[in-house]
């Protein structure tokens, strides 16, 4: 059984890597995008690039939520493998 808890840890890893740089991504999409609304039709141009950044950061966003609830799964996992094995040794 040892060699499981090195591979989980690696997994565990992993995962939590993924959710940071999809993170880190997706603040760095988003970080060009303005919170105010453009009425004028002048800035047609202002308008289509931060559409583009919205659905670059719409496009990600599934990606993120299924990589944090597996990380979340996992940390799960993890924990729940330490209980077992603390249960086990109090036996």
């Amino acid at each position: 059984m040892q060699g499981f808890v090195p591979i989980m840890w690696s997994v565990w890893a992993a995962l939590v890597l993924l959710v940071l740089a999809l993170k880190i991504y997706s603040g760095r999409l988003s970080r060009d995008e303005d919170d105010q609304i453009i009425l004028d039709d002048s800035f047609d141009h202002v308008k289509s690039q931060q559409a583009a950044i919205l659905a670059r950061v719409h496009k990600i966003e599934p990606v993120t939520r299924v990589a944090l609830w597996v990380a979340a799964a996992m940390t799960v996992v993890v924990i729940a493998y330490y209980a077992i094995d603390m249960y086990r040794q109090f036996q």
